[in-house]
């Protein structure tokens, strides 16, 4: 499993934890996500990339 960084919004505090040990305050993961789950034009720009051999294998 995975785990993220995470950060304290109010006091900026990086953890592993859900809350921040110092003020108790939710933490939040600091990245954007990588990409959009509602990304309109991600079917045309994979299809781009599969026809214009794009594609790797990651090994």
């Amino acid at each position: 499993m995975k785990v993220r960084m995470r950060k304290c919004p109010k006091c900026g505090e990086y953890t592993l934890k859900d809350t921040c040990p110092k003020c108790g305050e939710k933490t939040c993961t600091p990245l954007p996500p990588r990409f959009s789950p509602e990304d309109p034009y991600g079917v045309y720009r994979r299809k781009l990339r599969k026809e214009l051999g794009f594609f790797y294998r990651r090994v």
